[in-house]
């Protein structure tokens, strides 16, 4: 698609009216999700956290407005995003334990840039449609984010979150920050192509939201501890990625995006099912009498 064609629809009613209702529809899922998180304990939280409350409608948006490979290489794209998001988390639970949020965010969304750009140029996941590039952008994800989740052990803190009062402006802030992302998934994809969109699509946006609300309420360290736990589901954003990318072009959107679905929902849910098991039977002490 040229440029020039591209803005052509831009300047249309019906695309504005388009946007303004995937507008609105993200940013009502978001903040469903985002009430939910604070809510439930941390793990649980966190678990929500990584469900495509973002991305998803993100990539439903632009499966009605592209191909099947435009979707292809937006997910291979996506991948240094989630790598990046590792790396996200890393830097913003390091700092938050001693610095605001804004210090803390600042210095969380500089690492995040610098890692999605550099990351895509190692990994391969330009979203040139290759196998090599989907395997290796694969790879350095896994590699990232297991690293980032050996780091990060130690950051966390134990313990039932404080108590948060709930304030009038958080809902807009939330609502805010989906919109935003939104506006520049669907302007990169028209504009940019599928790489620019899918690194945009996988964007900290819940990161940044809890991060935002939850900080100033319940203190850099309990937040930090949130997204930490996080780390896990990350890696079925990944799954959820390469299994998007393999069968998009075989079996059509809805069905992969489905199947994308079904695998970051599973995999989130076995971590919290395996978490609950091991509370139940905690692991026999090495001790002897």
């Amino acid at each position: 698609m040229g440029a020039a064609t591209a803005l052509a629809g831009i300047g249309d009613a019906a695309f504005w009216a388009a946007l303004l209702a995937k507008m609105l529809t993200s940013a009502a899922i978001v903040v469903v999700a985002s009430l939910a998180v604070e809510r439930a304990g941390p793990l649980v939280g966190a678990m929500i956290a990584t469900l495509p409350v973002s991305a998803g409608p993100a990539y439903v948006f632009l499966a009605l407005d592209h191909d099947a490979g435009f979707l292809r290489d937006s997910a291979v794209a996506s991948l240094p995003a989630i790598a990046a998001t590792a790396l996200f988390i890393a830097a913003y639970a390091a700092m938050a334990r001693r610095r605001g949020v804004a210090a803390s965010l600042a210095a969380a969304l500089a690492v995040w840039i610098a890692a999605a750009l550099g990351l895509a140029r190692i990994g391969g996941g330009s979203g040139g449609g290759s196998g090599g590039g989907l395997g290796g952008a694969v790879a350095l994800a896994i590699l990232v984010v297991l690293a980032c989740i050996l780091a990060c052990r130690s950051l966390r803190v134990e313990g039932p979150l404080p108590a948060r009062p709930r304030r009038a402006g958080d809902v807009l802030v939330r609502a805010g920050i989906v919109m935003t992302l939104v506006v520049a998934v669907i302007l990169a994809g028209r504009l940019a192509g599928p790489g620019a969109a899918g690194l945009l699509a996988f964007a900290p946006v819940v990161m940044v939201s809890l991060a935002v609300i939850l900080h100033p309420r319940i203190g850099g360290a309990a937040t930090a501890t949130v997204l930490v736990l996080s780390l896990p589901g990350l890696l079925g954003f990944v799954a959820a990625l390469v299994a998007l990318a393999l069968t998009v072009e075989r079996l059509g959107p809805a069905p992969a995006l489905s199947l994308a679905l079904l695998i970051n929902v599973g995999w989130n849910g076995g971590i919290l099912l395996f978490s609950r098991a091991r509370a139940r039977h905690p692991a026999p002490s090495l001790e002897t009498e």
